[in-house]
């Protein structure tokens, strides 16, 4: 498989919510690894995420992210922002 992205990743295991537009909808989510730039999440289900959302960190951290790639219970994310909070 071939490295596309531009910072390595590391494994992590932290709980985070994905908060869609408006702020009305939640899903929690699992972050698997994670860089300055970006983060792979799996969630019960990908089909209800839109490509943009914030990925809000138990610590309080938010980032806005685009979806890079998606599998049924997989998203790979850029961040798309600089860290809030």
């Amino acid at each position: 498989m071939d490295e596309h992205r531009v910072k390595p990743r590391l494994r992590a295991l932290k709980a985070g919510r994905l908060i869609l537009p408006g702020g009305y909808s939640t899903f929690d989510c699992m972050i698997r690894n994670l860089s300055e730039g970006g983060a792979k999440i799996t969630l019960e289900s990908t089909v209800p995420i839109p490509e943009h959302f914030d990925l809000k960190f138990e610590d309080g951290t938010t980032h806005s992210c685009r979806v890079c790639w998606r599998n049924p219970k997989e998203l790979g994310v850029e961040f798309v922002d600089a860290v809030v909070g």
